[in-house]
């Protein structure tokens, strides 16, 4: 039978509770003058602390031959410098953007391998409200420096107007690409990252708590083997989180230096 509460929607079945958005309506860890701090906000900060904090102790040896930790340091913010900024900005304008692109990239990377992590085993980016604010961070980044260098009314032609394009078609192309550059991009963003995260987890959930329920508790000893099968399973799904956390990373970069390059671009 289904059975609803105000935070999430449950499937009940012989004694299993199978998981849902509930999962993720995590409780207070504590309150701050009646604030209440969750896991996924100490997680946020924790990033942020661990982020500066290997990034500073890549770079501060600054040798002319890098050790372990400066050359990974040195791997990574080449991998984003070169083979996302650098190819979807141009060579003109994309070393103002590395800052940016690259803090990025590592954020996103940081809190989606919470996910896979012990005991903290969370992916921050599986509650939306964050990817929507990333996403609006980085809608506001492309869409000022496009403004900044054509002016509002000329990056709203170039952002509305396709190339080349005449006459009456532009009754119906200029409202579907306002929508679609202006207006849609943030959302799709935000919603590739949100449904990547929240489904994976949800399956490491199922499989972990229904791998439990049918080897230890379940009265059908008929049912262990399944168990051994959903544990099997919930393995080989982390396997294939470990990338998709990964890509989920490098695609919210890529497309956000994608989106700044078309920004900047003379012809859209």
């Amino acid at each position: 039978m289904y059975v609803t509460t105000a935070a999430s929607l449950t499937f009940v079945a012989e004694g299993f509770t199978a998981p849902g958005p509930g999962n993720f309506q995590l409780p207070p860890a504590f309150s701050i003058g009646g604030l209440d701090v969750t896991k996924s906000m100490l997680l946020i900060v924790l990033s942020g602390i661990l982020i500066i904090a290997v990034t500073y102790v890549m770079a501060r040896p600054a040798a002319v031959v890098p050790g372990r930790l400066q050359f990974a340091g040195e791997a990574v913010y080449g991998f984003v410098r070169n083979g996302i900024a650098r190819d979807s900005i141009g060579t003109q304008d994309f070393m103002k953007f590395v800052p940016y692109l690259f803090s990025l990239f590592l954020f996103v990377f940081v809190n989606n391998y919470y996910g896979v992590i012990p005991f903290l085993q969370f992916p921050t980016f599986s509650r939306i409200s964050y990817v929507y604010g990333l996403a609006a961070l980085t809608w506001l980044i492309y869409n000022g420096v496009g403004i900044a260098r054509f002016g509002f009314f000329g990056y709203l032609r170039r952002q509305t107007v396709p190339g080349g394009m005449k006459g009456p078609i532009l009754v119906l192309l200029i409202p579907l690409e306002f929508l679609s550059n202006i207006i849609v991009r943030p959302a799709t963003l935000a919603l590739r990252l949100f449904a990547n995260m929240f489904a994976g987890h949800l399956l490491l959930i199922l499989f972990s708590t229904g791998a439990a329920y049918l080897i230890f508790e379940s009265d059908k000893l008929a049912y262990a083997p399944v168990g051994v099968l959903s544990f099997v399973l919930g393995i080989l799904v982390s396997f294939l989180e470990l990338l998709v956390m990964f890509l989920q990373a490098y695609v919210f970069t890529l497309l956000t230096a994608m989106y700044i390059g078309g920004a900047l671009a003379d012809e859209h």
